[in-house]
């Protein structure tokens, strides 16, 4: 049976993570409090960030910004898209 999580970013009861997505606090509060519609919606938009502002995750910059963002994501009124982006289209 599916773990099933009041996600935090939808509001609703759905299915939850499998598993913590890293170690730690923040991974664990994740984990709890995160559905994984809503991290895969966030893995996207993550990959988006880093692409349009150029980051080289493994940096600790990147790393605090990504950080920043994905708290503002999942738990907060949301993020805003990188000026000057232009979804692509649809096929």
């Amino acid at each position: 049976m599916n773990r099933m999580v009041k996600c935090a970013k939808l509001g609703i009861e759905t299915e939850g993570l499998e598993q913590p997505p890293f170690p730690g606090a923040v991974g664990q509060r994740i984990f709890e409090n995160v559905s994984k519609q809503a991290w895969q919606d966030w893995l996207r938009l993550q990959t988006m960030l880093i692409n349009e502002h150029r980051l080289t995750p493994f940096e600790a910059q990147a790393k605090s910004f990504l950080a920043q963002e994905r708290d503002k994501y999942l738990f907060g009124s949301g993020t805003a898209m990188p000026e000057g982006y232009v979804p692509p289209k649809e096929p």
